[in-house]
């Protein structure tokens, strides 16, 4: 007889994303050209070609943290807070003491000075690089995306020094260093409110955190974790029906809610019958945020929570549902 875990890894959908790490640094892709109106900044680099001035052409340049460069002919020069359209313009005009019609170029081969954190629930947690003007919903995309279970909020966090975040939401954080504003996923991840995918500066930090949950898995339809609505509460007969019901295998009279007893580690058992929830012959019951129900077959009823729990856990969980 298979193991009782081994049956409800059979009732799972589980989900393997790859998880791929997101360099603080990012190298320019060939065919990738940067737009000329992009602002360098500390720690990019940079590579100038410059006809018949061999001493500076075809040399990577890091732009120093505070913000000059220094080379053969030009001398030192601030780069920091130019474009790169500009600082051409100043390296033909210094130039132009030593050679007759320089021909400058400059472009950027590394990015580093426009940091910002996306965490939460995206694909690629982790710091990316603007690489110049990108709104919100761009961003995320650059992360890879929202996971299925990110939840209905998103959250920007920018230090006061950069400026205000221009959104109804903004406020001060309890330091006073920081603006803090919400925006609905959906509203930026469907476009309803083109004024919410604000542009995003270096240094933002983006945070989508996990939805909040609860789990119908077992002998039903569509087993998975179910995404809650803001303040939603959810009673048994509604989970069942975002499972799409109990199969034919199913022993509802076994069923049973598990629910957090407080420090996260252990769960309680709570007996429903779902058979007479279904016929009215009992009331309907509350369920809590992760609470899981578990919906039996006769070869299953005396699973431990254990295994459901380990079930659950295994990889990177089962799958989740957005309604």
């Amino acid at each position: 007889m298979k193991s009782i875990l081994q049956i409800l890894l059979a009732m799972l959908v589980i989900l393997a994303p790859a998880a791929v790490g997101v360099a603080a640094g990012q190298a320019v892709e060939p065919g990738n050209p940067v737009v000329s109106d992009y602002i360098l900044g500390p720690e990019d680099q940079i590579l100038i070609r410059a006809l018949d001035a061999v001493e500076i052409s075809d040399k990577p340049v890091l732009i120093g943290t505070s913000g000059d460069i220094t080379l053969p002919m030009v001398g030192r020069l601030r780069a920091s807070g130019l474009t790169v359209m500009q600082l051409e313009a100043e390296l033909l005009s210094r130039l132009k003491s030593y050679i007759h019609d320089p021909q400058v170029s400059v472009s950027v081969v590394e990015f580093r000075s426009q940091p910002v954190s996306v965490l939460g629930a995206v694909t690629n947690a982790g710091v990316i690089q603007l690489r110049g003007h990108k709104t919100l919903f761009e961003v995320i995309s650059e992360a890879g995306g929202l996971k299925n279970d990110a939840g209905n909020r998103i959250k920007i966090t920018r230090p006061i020094k950069n400026g205000p975040i221009h959104l109804p939401t903004a406020a001060a954080d309890s330091s006073g260093q920081f603006s803090v504003a919400e925006v609905s996923v959906k509203s930026i991840m469907e476009g309803r409110n083109p004024q919410e995918n604000i542009q995003i500066k270096p240094n933002d930090v983006i945070s989508i955190p996990r939805a909040e949950l609860i789990y119908v898995i077992g002998a039903v339809g569509r087993p998975g974790g179910f995404v809650l609505s803001e303040r939603e509460h959810i009673s048994v007969l509604q989970a069942l029906s975002m499972a799409e019901g109990l199969d034919r295998l199913a022993s509802g009279r076994n069923a049973r809610i598990l629910r957090s007893s407080g420090d996260a580690l252990t769960r309680t058992e709570i007996p429903v019958d779902v058979k007479k929830i279904l016929t009215g012959r009992t009331n309907d019951v509350q369920m809590a945020v992760n609470d899981i129900l578990f919906i039996p077959t006769s070869a299953t009823k005396s699973a431990t929570v254990r295994g459901i729990e380990a079930a659950i856990q295994l990889g990177t969980g089962i799958a989740i549902w957005r309604r």
